[in-house]
């Protein structure tokens, strides 16, 4: 899986690469999570993608899923500096294919601020205020 000099593949990163690419897209300011605890959370997915620039990993995306019915894509991140460059979409496309794969019913996404535009592109639309679903809130107001 390449394109151009960055290389894909479905392995787990080390703890502390994951750790700086997550730390950049300020999330962990609110989760709060060591480096430990995010490379458990990783280990736990369903499917995942690391791309890498040599040996340093510029962009990640997992899904969880139960196999059958389900899917949730999260953690969708390219440095911002190699953003722009087609990484994500075939992050992206990655994920998607293997979701279709399984024939999972539904696949549901975490999307950042500001990032819906990304994903319309591949068939992805905003739930309507009507839509089923809701987000535990921990620190309720």
């Amino acid at each position: 899986m390449k394109n151009t000099r960055i290389t894909y593949t479905n392995d787990i990163p080390d703890r502390e690469s994951y750790h700086r690419l997550f730390e950049t897209t300020g999330w962990n300011t609110k989760y709060g999570a060591s480096a430990e605890e995010l490379h458990t959370s990783i280990q736990q997915s369903w499917h995942l993608v690391s791309a890498f620039d040599a040996d340093h990993l510029v962009g990640f995306g997992r899904t969880i899923s139960d196999g059958i019915m389900h899917a949730l894509i999260v953690d969708m991140i390219v440095l911002p500096e190699y953003q722009g460059r087609g990484i994500g979409g075939r992050i992206l496309t990655d994920l998607l294919e293997r979701c279709r794969e399984h024939n999972i019913r539904d696949i549901q996404l975490f999307c950042a601020r500001g990032k819906a535009g990304f994903y319309r592109r591949f068939g992805f639309v905003v739930r309507p205020d009507d839509a089923p679903g809701m987000q535990f809130d921990s620190q309720p107001a």
